[in-house]
């Protein structure tokens, strides 16, 4: 198996091997950084990220088993990818296409789309910044709130009350509109 024999170099301590992982891994690993750090750090410090991600595995090369090094490698590009973000102290972006939903083929009705996509983006935008980040952690990068918790240094059940309380301030701004005949 290629794993094998990249993981018996990188372990012999032949440069060899890791220059053959990144080879393997180096695309997948810069998008699961990218995808996290998108916008809210320069390339340089994405790049950095990339390089800790495979300096890790060759310092925990013991831990890397054959089959399973490209899960290690994802789950250490996140978790380093969530570090540096928490650390130069920014919030999760919010992009523009954060809420896309699919076009349907009547244009009124992507108007419409279009309108409601809008109002939905500015009501997550107008969440206080810690209630965001959670709200976009759990519902945009699909993070557990056990992760979230971690990478926020809070507790689990304050995770959870805080989501709760950002799905009812969204439904109240989404709503408010809503009895007022507004789009």
């Amino acid at each position: 198996m290629r794993e094998a024999a990249m993981l018996r170099k990188i372990r012999a301590g032949d440069p060899a091997g890791l220059e053959e992982l990144m080879a393997a891994y180096l695309p997948y690993v810069s998008v699961i950084v990218w995808n996290i750090l998108r916008g809210a750090m320069p390339p340089e410090d994405g790049e950095e990220v990339v390089s800790d991600v495979f300096l890790a595995a060759w310092e925990q090369s013991a831990d890397l088993r054959a089959g399973h090094v490209k899960g290690w490698l994802g789950a250490v590009a996140r978790h380093k990818a969530r570090n540096k973000l928490r650390h130069a102290g920014k919030i999760l972006p919010l992009e523009e296409n954060v809420m896309e939903l699919p076009d349907p083929s009547d244009p009124a009705d992507r108007l419409t789309q279009a309108e409601e996509q809008e109002q939905v983006r500015r009501a997550v935008e107008a969440l206080p910044d810690g209630d965001r980040e959670i709200f976009l952690r759990h519902y945009y990068y699909a993070q557990t709130v056990r992760e979230i918790a971690e990478a926020m240094e809070l507790k689990e059940p304050t995770v959870k009350t805080r989501l709760r309380r950002g799905r009812e301030k969204l439904k109240a701004m989404l709503t408010k509109g809503d009895e007022n005949g507004e789009a």
